[in-house]
């Protein structure tokens, strides 16, 4: 009988969209990578899914954010993708949580209950937090390097944290998760050096340095998370 996973079904097979359907998985970060990894995962028959983001859609995010449209500016982007998930997927059970991960608000969330979980924020001190919780947990991660300052969509790759080089972000990582005993880590990263911003920009009533990005970056990389996410929790469904 078809059904609108049909297609899916197609080419993983049956026991891979049971599976799926059983599954759940966090995205921390909704912006713009972790949308399109929430749009992805969500289409692909994700049973539940819990998404953390304590912003809310600005004017700026609209050149890149899935859930940012005129319509939701000043809306809680946790809120918008709950609409959004409801109408391509009914049976979704989401779980939304207006908060930052950071050390501080950590305790919010049992871990164990995730099937899989995605990093899609930019703090380091919250990525950090995330794999070291992640791996006492045992639960698989998968999380998203600078994207930020970057213009080549077909540089990224999918490796180990410790096999990654010229990115920033990636370098900061690598140097404190082996302080912290962490053996590995899946990352999604570029080589790409990260391009100086031509103008700044002023978003708060204090001026600073904001990274720069574009419409087909950020996409790009949360669809690469969240093709890694399926795949990995469907390999042995079959």
């Amino acid at each position: 009988m078809l059904n609108q996973f049909s297609r899916t079904e197609l080419i993983l097979g049956r026991p891979a969209l049971i599976k799926l359907a059983q599954s759940r998985v966090a995205v921390f970060g909704i912006g713009g990578v972790g949308s399109y990894a929430v749009e992805a995962l969500v289409r692909s028959g994700i049973g539940s899914i819990d998404l953390i983001d304590n912003d809310r859609v600005s004017l700026t995010n609209l050149n890149r954010q899935l859930f940012a449209l005129h319509t939701t500016i000043g809306q809680y982007k946790v809120d918008v993708a709950a609409q959004r998930i409801a109408e391509i997927n009914p049976s979704c059970n989401v779980s939304a949580y207006k908060t930052f991960y950071l050390p501080e608000t950590s305790t919010l969330f049992d871990f164990s209950k995730y099937d899989y979980i995605i990093d899609a924020i930019d703090t380091v001190a919250g990525k950090i937090g995330l794999v070291v919780d992640a791996y006492k947990a045992g639960v698989p991660i998968i999380s998203a390097m600078g994207a930020g300052n970057k213009i080549n969509s077909t540089a990224f790759e999918v490796t180990d944290i410790y096999k990654t080089s010229v990115c920033p972000l990636a370098h900061v990582m690598r140097k404190e998760l082996r302080k912290r005993g962490i053996p590995s880590l899946k990352v999604v990263y570029s080589k790409e050096p990260p391009l100086k911003p031509k103008t700044d920009i002023e978003e708060t009533s204090v001026k600073r340095q904001i990274a720069g990005s574009t419409s087909f970056v950020p996409p790009v990389v949360g669809l690469i998370l969240a093709g890694e996410v399926i795949k990995d929790l469907t390999i042995a469904a079959n």
